[in-house]
């Protein structure tokens, strides 16, 4: 089986539109001959503004090709998620997600983080890489 989890948090009011765009993106990226996904979502922090969303996924692994099948399915969630709520809640952004922070906190966000790892990271040893 191919078990994956992942969260994301939006207002309100893009709560339905966010749950229906990942589930949707989760279920076209993983259908297959043989392999139909289980999707589940629940609310698991919500906030005056807003609320997280937590999905976990459940479908028969790809036997030929089992890590790309992980692949398209996180790049199509993060993919849906991008314009309707945030990459990560409370669990960081990390390296599967880096790649879409900048769509998400545009170019001076990026410029922002990459100042603030500079000042406090001169000599650039804190996970080299990783994020900026």
């Amino acid at each position: 089986m191919c078990v994956e989890t992942l969260e994301t948090a939006t207002y309100w009011s893009q709560l339905h539109a966010l749950r229906d765009a990942v589930r949707g993106a989760l279920i076209t990226s993983l259908t297959a001959p043989g392999r139909r996904p289980v999707v589940a979502c629940h609310i698991s922090h919500s906030y005056e503004t807003g609320a997280s969303l937590y999905f976990t996924t459940l479908v028969p692994r790809d036997p030929d090709d089992p890590v790309g099948q992980w692949r398209r399915a996180k790049h199509a969630a993060c993919e849906a998620i991008l314009g309707l709520g945030t990459i990560t809640h409370h669990h960081a952004t990390g390296v599967d997600h880096a790649p879409y922070l900048p769509a998400e906190i545009g170019p001076l966000g990026v410029d922002v983080l990459r100042a603030v790892k500079s000042s406090l990271d001169p000599s650039g040893v804190l996970n080299p890489g990783k994020l900026i």
